[in-house]
């Protein structure tokens, strides 16, 4: 048990002055000798009011000690967490509305399966750092690194096809994922880098950023999300009316391939919501590396048992000095 105030505790000493001073009170009435009345017998209110002082010396011990705000830490150490660095980079370019991604036999856009299944993927690294990066014409941060997932999560749900301008800039999405690990302590950190396209946009080439990534000691695992050829996707018709034309998509597997192997990471294809999920459980068995997670102390606060237990002698002291131990002047 610590204080908070411990200077308080120096009024102690006033107690012992106070009992001290009592000690050398002299009788308010004065007898030559005490023959006349050493045989009277003593009643136990008597004797009780002998000691009275000392239930009033502890009752005002017990208020100092409240005062003083004695507490007991509940956290004393630093805690040690498994875990990684992780950004997660994912493609919101307009061919991810591509609906070749199936949930219980109904049809979603890529985008959409994707993000229940990154969701699933956060909630199972819970020791983990995490953040976020989206891309289509030019990369966005969309979360830091962070171990609140519950914000991560809120931030995942507002990232949507068309916030910026179409086109797939692999290589600037992996330099801005880069941009957050680059400060990183983690022994390991990775980019988990999906997209359905080939690299058409931004201005660094994405084997120049996978190199970049290797310096850094950063893995990048890629993934190839999606069918290639003839895909299902959404237009409108001249009426507005919305329908399903069957579009041509093209991936270059080749350069996601070649990123991973650059920095000794894997290339996965995913063709459906399964094998996607799949894939993100695969991931999800990375070995995990020690860190620091810096934890607050916390206290549980113990005044109010000495107050109350000073309340409670206090109205025993009351009652008796008015009842059975009153005396008179």
């Amino acid at each position: 048990m610590i204080f908070k105030n411990p200077w308080v505790l120096l009024l102690l000493g006033t107690v012992l002055l106070l009992c001290l001073e009592h000690k050398k009170n002299k009788a308010s009435v004065r007898f030559s000798s005490k023959t006349l009345i050493k045989e009277l017998p003593v009643s136990l209110s008597v004797k009780a009011l002998k000691y009275f002082i000392v239930l009033r010396m502890i009752i005002l011990s017990l208020f100092i000690i409240a005062l003083a705000r004695p507490r007991v830490p509940i956290v004393q150490e630093r805690v040690f967490k498994e875990g990684v660095d992780i950004v997660l980079t994912l493609d919101t370019s307009t061919s991810m509305r591509a609906l070749d991604f199936k949930i219980k036999g109904r049809r979603y856009n890529r985008l959409h399966v994707v993000k229940q299944v990154v969701e699933r993927f956060i909630a199972r690294r819970i020791n983990d750092r995490i953040g976020m990066v989206a891309f289509a014409g030019r990369p966005y941060v969309v979360c830091p690194l962070t171990l609140d997932h519950n914000w991560l999560l809120a931030n995942l749900e507002r990232v949507e096809i068309g916030m910026v301008e179409d086109g797939t800039a692999i290589g600037s999405s992996i330099a801005a994922a880069l941009n957050r690990l680059k400060s990183s302590q983690a022994k390991t950190k990775i980019i988990i880098l999906l997209t359905d396209g080939r690299n058409n946009a931004g201005k660094i080439s994405p084997l120049t950023a996978a190199e970049a990534a290797r310096a850094l000691g950063v893995k990048i695992y890629t993934i190839g999300a999606g069918s290639i050829g003839q895909v299902p996707y959404p237009v409108k018709d001249a009426f507005g009316r919305d329908r399903i034309q069957y579009v041509e998509v093209d991936m270059d597997e080749s350069s996601l391939a070649k990123i991973a192997d650059i920095t000794s990471g894997k290339y996965f294809r995913a063709t459906d919501t399964a094998s996607l999920r799949k894939i993100y459980g695969r991931i999800n068995s990375l070995e995990t590396t020690p860190f620091k997670q810096p934890v607050y102390m916390r206290y549980e606060e113990k005044f109010s048992l000495f107050l109350l237990c000073a309340f409670v002698l206090l109205l025993i002291e009351q009652v008796l000095a008015n009842t059975i131990l009153r005396k008179i002047p």
